[in-house]
């Protein structure tokens, strides 16, 4: 009822001021993830034009979160951050970024505030999302806060996604003359978290500016994003990929490893988007 109150206050005000002795900001996040088509990639009937020639139909899709983290980074000195040479945890920095043992592509000055000895990443909140999230019928979802949604005094950089399991399956086929294969293939290419690890199948880093101090309004409405699309399609030679016994291509199975490893490269390039609203609802 006082948070309900304190809202009501600020909004007949328009905005609220911050006073000595208040609390930070209290932030009300919402999630969608969607996979959607690209309208420069459009084919009549459908399809998804690849940079390859291949199309694509993507019919089916869902996504389950381990959560979203919001995380604030403390600044540093850098600490001395070669790309030639990354620190423990990470391997080959090119574009701006290096690969983290998770999968992860981190930007080379989140790494550099890490070893700069100025308190590294800190997790201010953890975002749990139920699932599974249907990505073909996307919906705008309101979350909780673990341990709460009101934030203390820092400044959120980051939104990091866990996925839990992400699975896409449609039909491709060749637009080449002549074709590399005849006709349409089924495809399906699930991506999971190892049973018994407690580790994502992948994290997808997205940037945000969410201060939570006295100087911004205390309402923080965060609406984050992700967008999936046919472009995570386009580095796969789909002629090379090794149908199973029901003619569906299992992307994930051992013979596909090579490509299965490709598209969860290409998937942590991707970047999740954030939309802060201070002050309004």
């Amino acid at each position: 009822m006082r948070r309900a109150f304190f809202l009501v206050s600020c909004l007949g005000l328009g905005a609220c001021a911050w006073e000595p002795g208040q609390g930070f900001a209290v932030v009300e996040p919402t999630v969608r993830a969607a996979y959607e088509p690209l309208a420069d990639r459009n084919t009549p009937d459908g399809y998804q034009q690849l940079s390859s020639n291949y199309q694509v139909l993507v019919d089916g899709a869902s996504l389950r979160l381990s959560g979203i983290e919001l995380i604030a980074i403390a600044g540093g000195s850098g600490g001395g951050f070669n790309p030639a040479n990354p620190p423990p945890g990470y391997s080959l920095c090119h574009g701006g970024h290096c690969h983290r043992d998770d999968g992860a592509l981190i930007p080379y000055e989140q790494i550099a505030a890490e070893m700069g000895g100025g308190g590294g990443s800190s997790t201010v909140a953890t975002l749990p999302v139920t699932g599974p999230l249907n990505l073909l019928a996307p919906a705008r979802l309101a979350v909780e806060c673990l341990p709460d949604c009101a934030l203390p005094q820092t400044t959120v950089s980051q939104g990091r996604w866990g996925i839990e399991t992400l699975q896409l399956e449609g039909t491709v086929r060749d637009s080449r003359v002549p074709a590399r294969f005849p006709g349409e293939r089924r495809f399906r290419w699930v991506l999971s978290q190892a049973p018994t690890s407690e580790t994502p199948a992948a994290v997808l880093d997205g940037t945000m500016d969410l201060p939570s101090d006295r100087s911004t309004p205390p309402l923080a409405k965060l609406d984050l994003n992700l967008v999936l699309t046919a472009r995570l399609f386009d580095a796969v030679d789909w002629s090379t990929l090794t149908e199973g016994t029901d003619g569906v291509v299992e992307i994930s199975d051992t013979a596909n490893t090579a490509v299965h490893a490709a598209l969860k490269e290409r998937l942590a390039t991707v970047s999740p988007e954030a939309e802060v609203t201070r002050g309004e609802r």
